[in-house]
């Protein structure tokens, strides 16, 4: 493993504190219980129960029947991989726009992620981008929720029961957004989600998976939290299968719990600001704002985007992101590496060498991952600027300032 660039960053801490101007999440607003929930942690002697009351109540607030605390979307995502019965070498449809996190898993369980093109325009799959991709060795499909945009689900549900498909959501970016009446996470078979500090429901970091389905929950337990470890008489601990300790620490929980009990509000926030910002942004000539589709009925987001019409500016997407950036935009930039069969060397070295899981078998067919894969997502991303600093402290004015940021660039590069 040779390491030739710069190590990735991640974080609260990728973005400057502002001191005045634009706010961002960090430092984080957090909730009044927070200091009395950790306290209870400390003083229990490290045997409360504040994981289990964390997962009780994220559950009760989904209205699901199952929430499995895991110390973060990734590894909620790997567990939930890991507790499907799929074989080396099936197939797992997934959107091509997404970060890395969403497929860690599915490759750890050596499944094979096929990329399924986003609709002209936006930056999430349908169930028209989806169909081409069904093959006889599919068993699920993974959505993504970018940005908070949630995608037409009713379709990709129908779809996927007609073929007879598992369909599971990474919600990480749109926690307690509406679709149609239902959360996101809630649709599928199972949901996974995000607690990271710069996230929606930001903790210091934290996750979990949420399913109606009693035996994928005990699964998941068994997998992802004993390790796979089943008790023998006469022996003891016995791990029947490669299992994960995948467990949430008891102080994430108590933060988590109390940031649980003030989230309503600040995502209602988050929705009106962001519909005020998109409104503003879009009487730019040349600006396009994300497309907010009338199912969305809440619009919960950490990140927010417009794409430009290259044709208006003298000026390349990387160039009127940087200056956004200097603009005072904390967190602006393009979101090129989002294009997952383009950011994937280590994948694409394994398919093009036919290396596990892509021989054959497992694998039924050769494989390819390049930009190519999926142009629409790739030309969306071309164009695509986003900053990750959005957060429930927007105020209108924070909104018109920001729109008069993008306005200045703008005006700057007009041809």
């Amino acid at each position: 493993m040779t390491q030739t660039g710069e190590r990735a960053a991640y974080g609260p801490r990728v973005f400057a504190l502002a001191e005045d101007g634009l706010p961002t999440a960090a430092p984080r607003q957090m909730g009044p219980n927070c200091m009395r929930y950790l306290q209870e942690v400390v003083d229990s002697g490290l045997t409360s129960d504040m994981v289990q009351r964390f997962e009780e109540a994220f559950g009760r607030e989904m209205g699901v029947k199952h929430c499995i605390a895991t110390p973060g979307c990734t590894p909620a995502l790997s567990v939930l991989a890991a507790a499907f019965d799929f074989e080396p070498g099936d197939e797992i449809i997934v959107s091509s726009v997404t970060d890395f996190g969403t497929l860690h898993g599915l490759i750890k369980e050596n499944f094979i992620p096929v990329f399924a093109d986003t609709e002209a325009g936006t930056i999430n799959i349908s169930a028209a981008t989806i169909e081409p991709c069904i093959s006889a060795r599919t068993r699920a499909i993974l959505v993504v929720h970018m940005t908070g945009l949630i995608c037409d689900m009713d379709p990709i549900l129908e779809l996927a029961a007609r073929h007879g498909l598992v369909v599971y959501e990474d919600a990480c970016q749109s926690v307690f957004g509406q679709y149609k009446g239902r959360y996101p996470g809630t649709m599928g078979t199972a949901g996974a989600f995000s607690f990271d500090a710069e996230k929606t429901l930001g903790s210091d970091v934290g996750g979990c998976v949420i399913t109606d389905d009693d035996a994928l929950a005990e699964r998941m337990r068994f997998v992802g939290q004993s390790r796979g470890g089943e008790m023998v008489p006469h022996f003891g601990r016995s791990h029947t299968v490669n299992g994960f300790a995948y467990r949430m620490t008891l102080s994430t929980a108590a933060i988590t719990l109390a940031q649980l009990e003030v989230i309503r509000p600040q995502v209602a926030q988050r929705d009106r600001m962001v519909r005020l910002l998109s409104a503003g942004l879009a009487t730019i000539p040349g600006i396009q704002p994300l497309p907010i589709p009338d199912y969305v009925e809440v619009y919960s987001c950490w990140m927010v985007g417009f794409n430009i019409d290259p044709e208006a500016f003298t000026c390349s997407a990387e160039d009127f992101a940087a200056q956004v950036l200097e603009e005072g935009i904390p967190g602006a930039g393009q979101g090129k590496y989002y294009l997952m069969p383009a950011g994937l060397k280590f994948l694409q070295d394994a398919a093009a060498g036919q290396r596990y899981p892509y021989s054959q078998p497992p694998a039924s067919r050769s494989y390819h991952y390049s930009a190519d894969n999926c142009p629409r997502a790739r030309d969306f991303l071309e164009t695509f600027i986003r900053w990750s600093s959005f957060c429930e402290k927007y105020q209108e004015e924070h909104c018109e300032l920001a729109v008069q940021m993008v306005r200045n660039v703008a005006a700057r590069n007009r041809v």
